[in-house]
């Protein structure tokens, strides 16, 4: 199984070249279609606007909200396409992270002139750790 870090990277450079190759300012769906088919020509496991159940005092949800991707079942990738990431963009991952009791979460904006502007790594008490190339205690 993949560190997800190397997961994180992978999605991110998947992305960039997206970004250069397709511009901005395309549907989500279609950054989503493509980001999704290009992680499974790598090898990851990769569910598209996957639903997701929630309880509350009691009660069940069935599929409360859809995550545009879930990355080998660990990686959140929540994808926009607009001019500009907003505070509740980050808000709404960090509620998906807590939910789904996963780690990391990446918020990709296609809509901006650059990729770099667009790209949030959010953490759900996920304990970053150093590079693989920099970790002294790995078997």
């Amino acid at each position: 199984m993949k560190d997800i870090e190397e997961i994180s990277g992978d999605v991110l450079h998947v992305a960039l070249r997206l970004h250069r190759e397709l511009g901005p300012g395309l549907l989500e769906s279609v950054y989503e279609t493509v980001l999704a088919a290009k992680l499974v020509e790598m090898g990851y496991l990769v569910s598209r606007q996957k639903p997701i159940d929630i309880e509350f005092e009691g009660l069940r949800f069935d599929a409360a909200f859809r995550v545009d991707l879930l990355v080998d079942e660990r990686l959140l990738v929540e994808i926009k396409s607009v001019d500009q990431l907003h505070a509740s963009h980050a808000k709404q991952l960090l509620t998906y992270l807590r939910l789904t009791k996963q780690p990391v979460g990446l918020l990709i904006n296609f809509g901006g002139a650059t990729l770099k502007e667009g790209v949030r790594r959010l953490v759900n008490g996920y304990k970053p750790s150093a590079s693989p190339r920099l970790r002294a205690n790995q078997i």
